[in-house]
Parts: C-alpha cells; structure tokens; sequence
C-alpha cells in the first residue's frame, strides 16, 4: 500500500488545488492520502468524492504550527473531526496570528521602500493562509527580486528584515486541540528542526509526556542515517510512525508525492490505528 500522509494544496503554501492533488495522487499510484495543509482544515465534499473514485482513502489531515521553548515545531493532526469546535476556534486562531505576521512583514519591507507587500501577498494567496511564500511571489511579480530563492535571500529568509516570528502555541495545546477533534497528534518531520541528537531526543520525550501519538519516522527523500534514528525513537518511546513526503507541488523531485524513503518494518503504522 502506498501511503502519504503529509501533503499541501494551494489552501495553505502547496502549488495544486485540493481537487488538482487528489488527481496527481491517483496518477502516483497513492492508496491513502491526507492533506494537511498549515493551520487549515476543510471540509470539501468534491474532494472526497474525487478520491472515492479514485480509490484513494482520503484521511482528514491538517499541520498545526506550536512552539516547544523556543524553538517552532510542526504538529501533524490526522483522522481528524473537522465539525470539532475545538479545532475549528484552534483553526481561527492560528489564522489571525498569520494575518498579523503578514501585516508586520508589509510594515518592515515599507522601511526598505517596498510598499503595498501586503496588498500584493493577499492578492497572491487569494484564498488561501497568508504566508512568506505569498510575499516571494510579489516580490518577484513586482520586479524586486531575481527569483525566489533571492527573495528569501535578500528579505524573508532567516534574519532577514522579513524574517517576522509568529508567536504559536505551545505543543502541548495542540496536541490538546487534536486530541479533542479525536484524531492523533504527529510530531512532523523531526529531522528538520536541525537539533542534535540530544535535543531531538528531549523534544520526542516531551511530546509523548505530552499525550502525542506517534512521529514521522520518514520524511521524503531523508537518508537511511535519518530514518534508522526516528525508527530508534519510535521503538523508544512507543510512538506510531506516520510517513509523508511533505509534497508542495510537483517541481521538487526530493519531496514528490508519494516518493520517500522506505518505513522501517520494525514500526507501527499509525494507520492501524483507523
């Protein structure tokens, strides 16, 4: 079985629309999918009927932002209720905190002479959750930039004057929200947080003390040194492993739908858990 749970449509930061990525999963071969977009969960019946026929199982997903001391971590939700009130006010929160970032972006890229950032990001997001790669594609659109990797170089990468933190919740809260939405909560790809070894270790055990259910054993395209330590994690601390390729549209090959590295067969599925 071919199996993604970690994914995003144009609703959050991803290229496709919810419709557009449940077609791209049927033509990758997906068996079960979850779209978990930033912060947003939906209810799209087209969607549902999409995979239906498709014969994909579709599982109701979101990634809520959180913070563990100081550091910004990622909380996968999945087999989530998207009626829960719980996750419907967390969801309301988490978006007026974004709307707030985005209007401190636009007011530190107007001391550069970059006015109407926001307008302009708004207009690139359309309907979906106001983000920095909305204000790399204005900056592009209106000429200040070469491309986008200039526009995080030169004003939203890390330390940048567009660099504006977010104060999310704290990782407890949100393995709270999830829980109360009677779906399990996923540390998301622990590799990425750049901590040692020691550290990766204490945020794990924090999470379970914490109620999370499971992690991320496999990531996308990570290498097997990666995976052999989230699978030592995952046996450690009794965690399900969830797998996803953190796919955002098809222009990267390293996190392409479906494509990733091989689930130790030494983990628990969080799957066998529905």
């Amino acid at each position: 079985m071919k199996v993604d749970l970690h994914c995003h449509s144009n609703l959050s930061d991803g290229e496709l629309s919810p419709l557009e990525l449940i077609q791209y999963a049927g033509k990758q071969g997906i068996d079960m999918l979850a779209i978990t977009d930033h912060d947003c969960a939906q209810k799209l019946p087209e969607v549902s009927a999409l995979a239906k026929t498709l014969a994909i199982e579709l599982v109701p997903g979101i990634e809520i932002s959180a913070t563990w001391g100081k550091i910004g971590v990622h909380v996968v939700g999945l087999n989530i209720c998207l009626d829960s009130i719980a996750l419907l006010q967390a969801v309301a929160m988490q978006s007026e905190a974004r709307e707030h970032r985005a209007q401190e972006i636009d007011a530190c890229l107007a001391k550069l002479n970059i006015h109407d950032s926001y307008t302009g990001a708004k207009t690139v997001a359309g309907d979906s959750q106001i983000g920095r790669p909305h204000f790399a594609q204005y900056l592009l659109e209106a000429g200040f930039v070469k491309d986008l990797k200039t526009a995080y170089k030169k004003y939203l990468g890390a330390g940048k004057v567009g660099d504006v933190k977010c104060f999310w919740p704290d990782m407890n809260e949100v393995i709270g929200w999830i829980h109360e939405a009677n779906g399990q909560a996923v540390l998301a790809h622990p590799a990425k947080y750049k901590l040692t070894r020691r550290k990766l270790d204490m945020l794990c055990r924090e999470f379970k003390e914490a109620g999370g259910d499971g992690i991320e054993v496999v990531s996308g395209m990570q290498s097997q040194d990666i995976t052999d330590y989230h699978e030592h994690l995952s046996l450690k601390y009794s965690f399900f492993a969830s797998c996803g390729s953190d796919f955002h549209g098809p222009a990267s090959s390293w996190h392409d739908l479906g494509k990733m590295a091989h689930m130790p067969v030494s983990c628990k599925p969080i799957w066998e858990l529905w």
